[in-house]
């Protein structure tokens, strides 16, 4: 499995924006999918963006259509979330994901490597 650590959080007011980093330790080519998602306290985990690694696929949530930007570099086996107008909502805990194992691209359970979560706060 690949480590995934996450950065770019923090805090922003509403319509803000940020830009999440999961750096991977291995080739990320080698991997189909990789994918953000977000969790809140006594909510299950939630989809937001998924990319296939030839960078051809995308996917997203309804809710972040048209303001979140996934994408990814090879060369430095890097995935970003750039999330843009941000609101309230958006507040939570957001995990980087790789190692599709099949059953749907924004299904938690689909992903074996998991990123330590980072922090996203909108305030209104």
């Amino acid at each position: 499995q690949v480590q995934l650590v996450e950065s770019g959080g923090g805090s922003v007011q509403a319509g803000g924006s940020l830009r999440l980093s999961c750096a991977a330790s291995g080739y990320i080519t080698s991997r189909n999918y990789m994918g953000w998602f977000r969790q809140t306290p006594g909510k299950e985990r939630e989809g937001v963006a998924c990319i296939h690694t030839s960078r051809e696929y995308t996917f997203y949530v309804d809710s972040v259509k048209g303001r979140f930007t996934i994408s990814l570099d090879n060369a430095k086996n890097t995935v970003y979330l750039q999330m843009n107008s941000l609101k309230p909502e958006d507040t939570a805990m957001y995990y980087c994901a790789a190692d599709y194992a099949g059953g749907g691209v924004l299904n938690p359970r689909a992903f074996k490597s998991w990123g330590q979560g980072i922090q996203v706060t909108v305030s209104s």
